[in-house]
């Protein structure tokens, strides 16, 4: 009997039992796993850690690209940051008035192998529309000035080949890469374990003294740490609730498993515990 397990602190751990290995390699930058399990389908683990699972990765991946294009719904030009399985790419080619998503991601290995073995996530990413440049995102961002609408940094965790993607540096350059109205949303981690709480509360403190706007939300992902999981919503301009023309989205017609206004809208209503974490980093 075989088994994936993830350390999530020294206490606890996650396991999810696997009927075969589909894939393993090393790469230039991680290794790269691909797991068969009958309760989430395949997995994908890179260094080990779970990134999605069939099952439940449509959670993530709405949640990261619906709520800011509903708070911007006439975004023409993305940027999508990490994220080569391309399941935000797929959520983003749902909106027909939406012209460049550029796709920047460091391990070509990764946006290989999920074509390869994970179709229903990565088959947007031969849409037109879509440009993969694969590079560090920290190095792309930094000659980038007043071009996207919207930008999704969706990273890995702050460490290995995603480290770069939660410091001050990148967010500053986020800001700079937005047209006047942009939006910057970011996979945040997770409050509950004490060290995800800790790097939390660095990027949103970073995130806080680059943008006017700096919201977090939360979302419920099974197979994540915790399955409390949180996104940062940083802006120029629009606010993620106040400013937002529901009957406009919804008239898009555009479906979702997960995704609804409703809650959207509740998803920026947060625990109090997390409401501390984050006052105790905000000036």
């Amino acid at each position: 009997m075989l088994w994936f397990t993830e350390q999530h602190t020294p206490n606890v751990r996650f396991s999810i039992k696997i009927d075969k290995q589909l894939f393993s390699e090393q790469s230039e930058f991680q290794r790269i796993d691909v797991f068969e399990s009958e309760e989430f389908g395949r997995v994908l683990a890179l260094d080990g850690y779970l990134m999605l699972t069939e099952k439940d990765e449509f959670i993530y991946h709405e949640m990261i690209t619906h709520v800011p294009m509903c708070v911007h719904p006439s975004a023409k030009r993305v940027l999508v940051i990490g994220g080569g399985d391309g399941g935000t790419v797929r959520e983003l080619t749902k909106y027909q008035n939406i012209e460049k998503i550029d796709l920047v991601e460091i391990d070509q290995r990764v946006v290989k192998v999920s074509k390869m073995f994970l179709p229903k996530t990565a088959a947007a990413l031969e849409d037109p529309r879509v440009t993969c440049y694969y590079e560090d995102g920290l190095k792309f961002i930094r000659h980038v000035e007043d071009e996207y609408d919207l930008i999704l940094v969706d990273s890995t965790d702050p460490f290995g080949p995603g480290e770069g993607l939660f410091t001050k540096e990148f967010y500053g350059n986020c800001f700079k890469a937005l047209h006047e109205d942009g939006i910057m949303v970011n996979q945040h981690e997770s409050p509950f374990y004490k060290e995800d709480a800790y790097a939390m509360q660095r990027a949103h403190k970073r995130i806080c003294h680059s943008f006017p706007i700096s919201r977090v939300y939360q979302v419920h992902i099974p197979t994540y740490p915790s399955g409390h999981w949180l996104f940062g919503f940083a802006s120029k301009k629009y606010h993620p609730v106040k400013d937002v023309n529901w009957q406009a989205w919804k008239e898009l017609r555009i479906r979702c498993h997960y995704y609804n206004c409703p809650l959207h809208a509740g998803s920026f209503a947060l625990p109090n515990y997390v409401e501390e974490l984050l006052r105790d980093v905000e000036d």
